[in-house]
């Protein structure tokens, strides 16, 4: 009896609830279509599917599509974007400078000069009609020939970037170095003395250096009538040799000239002095410092027997 009255309850809820249910055509229509196992909207969960992004095949599965589908990847609006192209690159520029001439300054060599203008020390040399050691003397003019430089830039146009250059080990294997850690101590270098680098037995021993310091210009008869020896300014400048102080004189840029007369009617020339310590008339001796160097960099000595050059290595 129990279900009886059960089975009756459920009946009257079920017809009750579809009663209400058809005051809405939606739910009329629905409920109208279900004997015909049609797609229902307010009922998705009898025969196929509502209306959405799955579709129904004739074996009741469901095949979900893409509402994107075929529109593809939208590309950003970059101005000046796309592929780059060599035909960007700046055209090279050719600048040609005209000849000219420049006179020759105290502690300039003929390298320094042709780096200076930007030429190779050959066209220097050919256009001046050098040596092969470049000799050149202070006051002397030189004629600095044209020269034509070509520059290509590597500026890229807005947005393109800069080209990256191949590194060489793209193109050749590093090489197998052996490197020592960071960690272990290196050994420091003796600092050789350059002035006593030189041995007695190779002049007569008469005169001795009058600088501390390496010849960095040799003796050529007739372009350089004597040595030019390294020396930092404000070095110790010392008499060859014993004599007497026969001239304190000055070049054409005012640089301090000293010439000390020997025995044997031998004359030493020092050249490229700063400060001074000795005057004409003054009796000096070998190794007694006469003054110190000056900004030059080097002091250029000369020997010279009367009034006649002679190389001073002969008598060192």
């Amino acid at each position: 009896m129990k279900k009886t009255v059960l089975r009756g309850v459920t009946t009257v809820s079920v017809v009750a609830l579809l009663a209400g249910c058809q005051a809405f055509p939606a739910v009329q229509q629905d409920i109208a279509s279900i004997g015909n196992r049609s797609s229902a909207t307010s009922f998705p969960g009898f025969g196929g599917g509502g209306s959405g992004s799955a579709a129904t095949t004739s074996s009741n599965t469901q095949v979900v599509t893409d509402p994107y589908a075929g529109q593809g990847v939208a590309q950003p609006n970059v101005p000046g974007g796309g592929a780059t192209s060599q035909s960007n690159a700046s055209a090279p520029q050719t600048t040609t400078t005209p000849a000219r001439t420049h006179t020759v300054a105290a502690g300039e060599t003929g390298w320094s000069i042709s780096r200076k203008y930007g030429i190779t020390p050959q066209d220097l040399a050919a256009a001046n009609t050098l040596d092969a050691a470049l000799t050149i003397k202070v006051g002397q003019k030189l004629t600095i020939p044209a020269a034509t430089v070509t520059r290509v830039s590597d500026a890229s146009a807005p947005g393109q970037g800069t080209p990256t250059p191949t590194p060489p080990s793209a193109s050749q294997p590093l090489p197998d170095e052996k490197t020592a850690p960071t960690s272990a101590p290196v050994a420091k270098p003796a600092t050789p003395d350059l002035g006593a680098t030189r041995t007695a037995a190779s002049g007569s021993g008469r005169f001795q250096m009058p600088v501390n310091g390496s010849i960095v210009r040799a003796y050529s008869k007739g372009s350089n009538d004597g040595i030019d020896l390294s020396a930092g300014s404000g070095s110790p400048v010392k008499a060859a040799a014993s004599g007497s102080v026969a001239a304190v004189t000055r070049d054409t840029d005012g640089v301090p000239i000293v010439v000390i007369r020997h025995e044997g009617q031998l004359m030493t020339v020092y050249a490229g002095m700063g400060a001074l310590s000795v005057q004409k008339g003054d009796q000096v001796k070998a190794g007694q410092q006469i003054g110190t160097a000056g900004n030059a960099g080097s002091i250029h000595f000369e020997v010279r027997q009367g009034y006649d050059s002679v190389d001073p290595e002969g008598y060192f």
